[in-house]
């Protein structure tokens, strides 16, 4: 790839920051956002050197610290690092599926500052979700902890990936978080990147299914409004225009590997060429305004045709960069979810063959992530 074009806006410091802490994890979910190649335990960043990310974070005008992994909960430090973030005054969102945090763990975080959890589900029905993550029990345990959480006073969120399996029960996941006591929901349909990219056949849903899913969950608006607020992540293989992919490169946050690699979104490896800073050699203040990678694609000089005339490219910034290198070969062009893309006959080619699908897709069909702890089950 050539060298990053000179960047031709002034760069607004970050305000959210993404730590995965770990890419361990008991589950072993076929759409995981971790990269296939996934970071061993060993040469995880330690305590110190996480705190002192966050500290950096903190100086540099980080508001949001969002703990991730894999499972955060799979570091025996967890405790430690949520009050160090409490005392440089960042925000915590401890993103989680539940599964390795017990009633007095939950209680600790909560004394230590934690502000927000973000509870994964897998489905609304146990045997689902269990077979989806690849954890018998998992969907048990994640009922305890949201019982938890709220019993300590901290804000919860739901978060739901849809695919094939479990889009059915779209709205009812809505209902779902209610009934644990959620503030908020996230019906989140797949992005197909890393796993996800990897177990497309198996997960992506029809059409009629998508347009269904979507109706159920945009009428519950109405029906749920003040109850809860739900967050809708719009399926892209169907859209007419891409989303602004993480608020645009490198523009809002910024999220930091088990290994202390600083990537500007999850999948931005998957782009050859681009040169990642480690935060074990270079700060975050650094790493945010003179990375090669982080200025790759930041203002407008890199687009292409149609994204460069656009009056749109603003708004969406020409949509995904590591979307665009996975359906094109180079993450310059139209993110082809576009319908104005050169290439979006690649997608509407894509989307055709899912037109009939069964959605009771057994197991043995996904490709099961393979850093974790327990096997999945058959």
């Amino acid at each position: 790839m050539n060298a990053p074009q000179k960047v031709s806006e002034a760069v607004a410091a970050p305000v959210g920051i993404l730590a995965e802490l770990t890419h361990r994890c008991p589950l072993a979910c076929p759409y995981c956002s971790n990269p296939v190649e996934l970071d061993a335990r060993e040469g995880e960043l330690d305590t110190e050197t996480w705190k002192r990310v966050f500290s950096e974070a903190a100086a540099v005008g980080v508001l949001h610290a969002h703990l991730s992994g894999g499972e955060p909960a799979s570091r025996r430090d967890l405790v430690d690092i949520v009050k160090h973030c409490h005392d440089v005054g960042l925000y915590t969102n401890l993103i989680t599926s539940g599964v390795g945090i017990s009633e007095a763990r939950m209680r600790e975080l909560a004394d230590a500052g934690l502000d927000h959890v973000q509870l994964s589900i897998q489905d609304a029905e146990a045997q689902s979700a269990d077979r989806i993550g690849g954890y018998k029990g998992g969907f048990a345990r994640k009922m305890d902890v949201a019982k938890w959480v709220n019993e300590v006073g901290i804000p919860l969120t739901v978060n739901a990936v849809i695919h094939r399996a479990n889009i059915a029960r779209a709205g009812r996941m809505v209902e779902f978080a209610v009934e644990l006591g959620a503030r908020r929901v996230e019906i989140a349909h797949t992005q197909y990147y890393a796993w996800a990219y990897l177990n497309r056949k198996a997960l992506m849903p029809s059409r009629e299914q998508v347009e269904k899913a979507v109706a159920e969950v945009e009428a519950m608006r109405k029906t749920y409004a003040g109850k809860i607020v739900i967050d809708h992540v719009a399926p892209d293989y169907y859209a007419r225009y891409p989303k602004a992919c993480m608020g645009g490169w490198a523009k809002r946050t910024l999220n930091v590997t088990p290994h202390g690699k600083a990537l500007p979104c999850h999948a931005a490896e998957t782009i050859p060429g681009l040169e990642f800073w480690n935060v074990r050699e270079h700060s975050i203040s650094d790493i945010w305004f003179n990375a090669p990678a982080f200025n790759a694609f930041r203002g407008d000089d890199w687009m292409l045709e149609p994204c460069r005339s656009c009056p749109r490219k603003h708004q969406d910034y020409g949509g995904c960069r590591c979307q665009a290198m996975a359906l094109t070969g180079d993450p310059r062009n139209a993110d082809p979810i576009c319908h104005l893309s050169p290439h979006h006959d690649k997608v509407a080619a894509i989307a055709a063959t899912f037109e009939e699908v069964d959605a009771n897709v057994p197991a043995t069909d996904y490709v099961y992530r393979t850093l974790k702890t327990q096997a999945p089950v058959a």
